[in-house]
């Protein structure tokens, strides 16, 4: 089991070695149960770091924010930035070294095994506690977790409020660090893919029902995209208000600009945005569910990313994130790859 004194000194060690310009790790939110990324720059800092079933964020999101802020200055701090990494946050990692879009030097990666367990769903937490309001929750032996309340602490197998994903993860540890604090365990799940199968007994008519309900609900808040590591483009296609206007641009240059998806939330326009952002997805999404936890309105996203690693596997063998030197799903074939799409 990861120890929490063990996470801090190895934070404190590097940044006081100078290994790191600032590590980004996890806190909590004083005003919550939850918890917060927290940004480090001072080892005094290190006591405020946490880990414990409440850390579901993907740190290596801010990856992406840290390249864009190095590129606007003039004279870049070049040390690595620290991270601290789940199983699906290395695998994210991965991709972005897959696709150079970072560099292996510019990161310092920690990872933290979550061996028999996960994170937490908080509102299958809530269901379980019926009322009971959680003060405290820790991970516990045996695939359990100890939740506090005013009537004391209780054991809860994980398995009653794991995170979906973490039910269907195929990296219970970090594919790639720098440190790593835990054991090494792998944990295979007996069906990786059991959230799909349920919408795919569906029939046509079912599943078409059951998507114009819940993307009839996004009101293209865009939360999704910016919770997901994988969504880095400057300017994203469906969205055009990331389109740079200046001084300088012409006339011209605005009217040629294509315009793929009207920005108010029709059910026809947050299909294609929904099914664009999937499909850039494909072969890159490591299933962290940040997309999913981010949404306003609980649109299960995980099912349409989901199915599409579900079919690169199956079609191609193809398993995200977990070698950055394997050749992108998308920039990759074999000569006995299926060619039942060609007429």
């Amino acid at each position: 089991m990861v120890k929490l004194e063990e996470l801090k000194e190895a934070v404190k060690n590097i940044l006081d070695q100078g290994k790191v310009k600032y590590v980004i790790a996890y806190k909590t939110n004083p005003n919550s149960l939850r918890t917060v990324p927290f940004f480090i720059k001072d080892s005094n800092d290190v006591d405020q770091i946490t880990w414990n079933p409440l850390c579901v964020y993907n740190l290596a999101r801010f990856l992406v924010d840290e390249k864009r802020r190095k590129a606007r200055e003039k004279n870049p701090d070049t040390r690595p930035v620290g991270v601290v990494v789940k199983g699906c946050d290395s695998r994210a990692v991965n991709v972005l070294l897959q696709e150079n879009y970072i560099k292996r030097q510019d990161v310092y990666i920690i990872g933290v095994s979550c061996e028999k367990t996960g994170v937490i769903d908080e509102k299958k937490l809530t269901k379980k506690l019926n009322g009971r309001r959680a003060q405290k929750v820790e991970f516990g032996p045996d695939s359990q977790f100890i939740v506090t309340t005013r009537n004391g602490q209780e054991k809860i197998s994980a398995a009653e409020i794991l995170a979906d994903r973490c039910l269907e993860c195929q990296a219970n540890f970090p594919v790639v660090y720098d440190i790593l604090l835990g054991e090494e365990t792998k944990r295979k799940p007996e069906k990786p893919f059991q959230s799909v199968e349920k919408i795919e007994s569906l029939s046509q008519k079912e599943k078409w029902a059951f998507w114009q309900k819940e993307l009839g609900k996004c009101i293209r808040c865009y939360a999704c995209r910016s919770a997901c590591p994988m969504c880095y483009c400057d300017e994203c296609v469906v969205d055009t208000i990331n389109f740079a206007v200046t001084a300088e641009t012409t006339a011209e240059e605005k009217a040629q600009k294509i315009k793929w998806v009207e920005k108010s939330p029709l059910l026809s326009e947050n299909f294609i945005y929904h099914l664009v952002r999937a499909l850039h997805l494909a072969g890159r999404c490591v299933d962290c569910g940040e997309c999913e936890r981010a949404c306003p309105f609980d649109i299960p996203l995980r099912f349409l990313n989901k199915k599409l690693e579900k079919e690169a596997k199956e079609l191609f063998g193809y398993k995200v994130g977990f070698d950055p030197d394997q050749p992108p799903l998308l920039s990759s074939f074999k000569d006995e790859d299926p060619e039942d799409f060609i007429w």
